[in-house]
């Protein structure tokens, strides 16, 4: 075939699309909105970049990749499997036991940091980097962040760390997919002028467009000029990219795809648009279509618990209890959807005070 690099790599990103919405369809849960912006980014590092695979998972000479986000894990099992770091058995099992966690874990292959509080991403970077300068190993260490998580303070003190630390083999790459749960970030908490802001801190800033393998390309091969500085490249993605409706539009006034399991419906069409793709793409460029492999179905838990949603009743309480009270007020982290407090946000306006994802900031 007349296959080249970029249409190769547009390929395994849409197969690996295929299988994450498979896998978060039979989860019942999971986060495709993110798995979706993050994946050409991860697809093109573990094909192109990363020398993970020829030296190993555990080599200390890896190049090591992670993500402080999170939520776009089950794109990256849907990668694992693809070079056979995770088997089609464990993909299948995502948050099912013996199966792979929704969140990722340091005790899946491949994974190399769990993801607990946002922000903490290149604070572990960096410690992994300064390691590796100290023991005389190589490799690099690559951090993908979330825009929404770019609101955490700890960003802002590992930015200026690393810089005076001298810690140069290190490069982050936010996911600009410019949406938070349900909102975008410009709603939640502006994060103003990013190559500036981030500039004004030490490193070595550049943007690309995360959907464009060329552009992907140029710009990792050109921030390799730069040894001296740490390097953070800013991707412009988008939310749910490749599947059309899960794509955010003008009149799309809440995202709803970030959580959560696609309905029949929906899942059939995605499934069916993804497929299109890649054989018209398998055509295009003379190779036969791609075969599907029928999995089982995995069958549901059954129980008498009643699936009355807790958060429901307490929100609806507390709009009760502040038409009476004008004394309560609602500091929200870029919860409200999850907290179903979305109804005192509407009435409310004036005592709800949306901090994004800045916790510390929130309760302090």
């Amino acid at each position: 075939s007349s296959i080249s690099k970029y249409q190769k790599l547009n390929l395994i990103a849409d197969m690996c699309r295929l299988n994450t919405l498979v896998a978060v369809k039979k989860a019942g849960s999971g986060h495709l909105g993110s798995s979706l912006s993050a994946m050409d980014i991860a697809v093109y590092l573990y094909y192109e970049r990363l020398n993970t695979i020829d030296v190993g998972i555990n080599s200390p000479e890896r190049d090591i990749y992670f993500s402080s986000k999170g939520h776009d894990v089950p794109g990256l099992y849907s990668i694992f499997y693809s070079l056979d770091i995770l088997p089609l058995e464990k993909l299948l099992k995502l948050r099912r036991l013996n199966g792979v966690d929704g969140h990722p874990e340091i005790n899946i292959d491949g994974i190399e940091a769990s993801t607990g509080s946002l922000g903490m991403g290149i604070s572990k970077g960096k410690g992994m980097a300064w390691a590796k300068k100290y023991n005389k190993n190589g490799g690099h260490v690559y951090v993908l962040v979330g825009d929404g998580e770019l609101q955490e303070g700890q960003i802002y003190e590992s930015l200026q760390t690393t810089a005076h630390q001298n810690i140069n083999n290190i490069t982050v790459i936010v996911d600009r997919n410019k949406f938070q749960t349900d909102k975008p970030t410009e709603q939640i908490i502006a994060l103003g002028e990013l190559q500036n802001k981030f500039k004004s801190f030490g490193w070595y800033v550049d943007s690309m467009d995360g959907h464009d393998f060329k552009q992907i390309e140029k710009i990792f091969v050109k921030s390799d000029e730069e040894d001296s500085r740490p390097k953070f490249l800013i991707a412009n993605t988008i939310k749910g990219k490749g599947i059309s409706f899960m794509e955010p539009d003008e009149n799309m006034s809440l995202y709803k795809w970030h959580s959560g399991a696609p309905d029949d419906i929906s899942f059939e069409a995605g499934f069916e648009e993804l497929l299109s793709k890649i054989n018209n793409l398998c055509q295009d460029v003379g190779i036969s279509t791609i075969q599907l492999k029928k999995v089982e179905d995995v069958e549901k838990l059954k129980s008498n618990v009643s699936k009355e949603y807790v958060a429901s009743a307490y929100g609806e309480e507390l709009v009760k209890i502040a038409q009476e009270r004008k004394d309560i007020v609602v500091l929200d982290g870029d919860l409200s959807a999850d907290c179903k407090i979305r109804e005192f946000e509407t009435q409310f306006p004036n005592r709800f005070i949306e901090n994004g994802i800045a916790e510390q900031d929130m309760v302090s």
